[in-house]
């Protein structure tokens, strides 16, 4: 009988918040994700996203939406224009669902009294078929785009 290794996924996640106690709590959520190794750095702010981005490659980013409306609608754009970032999936952790949520650049919430390494590791995979699936719709969109053009044109 062949002996199987299972080879453990990595999980990159760079978690950006301001609250330690929520911090710690995401933390702790991440850290009951049994099937993979988990890899995680803290930011603060856009800068020290930044710093960490010079030695961390996320494969995710959790954002606590605690830094603030604005914070948050900043952080989301410059991850966006991002080089290094602009493929990641970002996920957003709520207080509420009566917030208002932003439009573009984030691929899911959860809600962070209903957080759980399950649930959190459930978003996480979600997040990223979105954000694949957007990629695959922009590149799909932009080659019909041309090929439609080119048919136009005389």
């Amino acid at each position: 009988m062949k002996n199987v290794i299972k080879q453990e996924a990595v999980l990159n996640v760079l978690v950006v918040g301001n609250n330690p106690i929520d911090l710690s709590h995401t933390f702790e959520s991440l850290m009951k994700i049994r099937e993979h190794k988990i890899i995680a750095e803290i930011a603060f702010d856009l800068t020290s996203i930044l710093e960490r981005l010079a030695h961390f490659r996320p494969n995710f980013i959790v954002i606590d939406d605690n830094i603030g409306r604005m914070e948050l609608q900043l952080t989301v754009q410059a991850l966006l224009k991002n080089r290094k970032t602009k493929d990641i999936p970002i996920t957003v952790l709520k207080n509420s669902n009566y917030q208002e949520a932003l439009n573009t650049g984030v691929m899911n919430y959860v809600l962070k009294k209903a957080l759980t390494g399950e649930s959190l590791y459930t978003a996480l995979k979600n997040s990223l078929k979105f954000k694949k699936t957007q990629l695959y719709l922009q590149q799909a969109y932009a080659k019909r785009k041309g090929q439609v053009i080119r048919i136009l044109k005389p």
